[in-house]
């Protein structure tokens, strides 16, 4: 297993004569971004300061105008020495920048239209690092989480600064996504171009850099009821058709959760989890870097349909899925990769962490996690709740659906990471 996906990931960079031009722009994006010397792109650290300036710079070049304070770039904001994150990580009181630019609508300027992806990464491990063993001290460049999806924000701005549009569109660099959302909750609770119920749409890109056999996630799709319709209607036209898997309210991990929240119609845009999910090794070099151009094409056509649709959208609330221990951690860790494209009675993993626990009690590609312990885990919130209501070091029962058979496997947890 572990072999074969290294050498699709060998394969997943094709020479650089061979990309578009869209390509090479965005990959040249996540290689500034996902470079060493950007420090991981960690909150308070010079390296992010630089990526959020870069990002300003493209956007200006890209001839979105300043929608920050006081004419320029950017949106400044204390982290709260409350937030779970920040009491983790030692970040509380230290301030960070959302980056924000705007394309300004013609005939419905005062609505708005929201694209937006975090630029902020891991640092150097720690808090919400996943690498096993222990990576603390090593850098974590993020290369799909999420350069990638800072840089299909940018080429977006590119692709759409020429044309017409109804709604102005505003395009988001969110800093502090991986200590809770505090950067796209600071914009909602502090909009500044218009307030929070003009906002028609959102539309988040995380983690769009790894396009493998076409699947393309859009969750939030159930959060309006005009989405469905529209999303099928722009992959029937988009540059070679997708797996689109469109589903979803508009909860999640991720910055489009502080729209919903606002009760605003929200789209995630998603290319699934990976082995490198907040490890070390998310490097620029296993970006696809054709898919995500293509991504950000799909995404950007999204976003010049919605700022030009004539009728409004049909909000669709959902109730917050609720967790049981809240901000108390990752838990213990299991090492399993999962299949975030439905959840068929359980949690569908699309495989397992080398020398993982998970790989040690048996578990493969394509099993159905239905309990573990005496939790009955139907999403992947009851299998975070389930995981942290344990120790490293718990043995533990894990019921799987594998091929049409209920089977009982064992594992012992270990601890994760940071």
């Amino acid at each position: 297993m572990l072999l074969t996906s290294l050498l699709l990931l060998a394969c997943a960079v094709p020479q650089q004569d061979t990309l578009t031009p869209a390509a090479r722009r965005v990959l040249a994006d996540v290689r500034w971004l996902a470079d060493d010397a950007r420090e991981g792109r960690g909150v308070g650290t010079a390296g992010l300061a630089a990526a959020g300036q870069y990002v300003a710079d493209g956007l200006r070049a890209a001839g979105a105008r300043p929608g920050g304070a006081a004419g320029s770039y950017f949106q400044n904001f204390v982290i709260d020495p409350s937030a779970p994150g920040a009491m983790h990580s030692n970040t509380g009181g230290d301030t960070t920048r959302n980056v924000v630019a705007v394309l300004r609508g013609t005939s419905l300027p005062g609505e708005v239209v929201v694209v937006g992806a975090h630029y902020d990464h891991l640092g150097r491990g720690g808090f919400g690092a996943l690498d096993d063993p222990d990576s603390t001290g090593k850098i974590h460049n993020g290369a799909d989480d999420n350069a990638s999806g800072t840089a299909a924000v940018m080429e977006i701005a590119r692709r759409l600064a020429g044309s017409r549009h109804a709604r102005t569109i505003v395009l988001l660099a969110f800093s502090g996504e991986e200590l809770g959302d505090l950067g796209s909750e600071y914009f909602v609770k502090h909009p500044l171009v218009e307030p929070v119920d003009s906002i028609y749409a959102m539309v988040n890109l995380d983690m769009v850099g790894r396009l493998r056999n076409e699947k393309l996630l859009a969750s939030g799709a159930a959060t309006a009821k005009e989405f469905p319709a529209l999303l099928d209607s722009l992959n029937r036209t988009a540059d070679g058709h997708f797996d689109l898997r469109a589903s979803g309210d508009g909860w999640g991990p991720s910055d489009h959760a502080s729209f919903y929240a606002a009760k605003r119609p929200v789209l995630f845009f998603f290319t699934d989890l990976h082995e490198d999910y907040h490890k070390s090794t998310d490097d620029w070099q296993k970006i696809n870097a054709a898919g995500l151009a293509r991504v950000a094409a799909f995404a950007g056509d999204a976003v010049l349909a919605l700022a030009n649709r004539p009728a409004p959208l049909t909000f669709v609330d959902a109730p917050q899925p609720q967790t049981s221990m809240g901000g108390a951690g990752y838990g213990a860790y299991l090492g399993t990769i999962p299949d975030m494209s439905e959840s068929p009675g359980g949690v569908r993993i699309s495989g397992v962490r080398a020398a993982s626990p998970a790989e040690k009690a048996g578990l493969q590609s394509g099993d159905v996690i239905t309990a573990i312990g005496a939790k009955t885990v139907a999403n992947l919130y009851d299998m975070t709740d389930a995981l942290r209501a344990h120790q490293p070091g718990d043995t533990v029962t894990i019921v799987v659906q594998r091929a049409g058979a209920r089977l009982t496997l064992t594992a012992v947890l270990g601890k994760r990471g940071g």
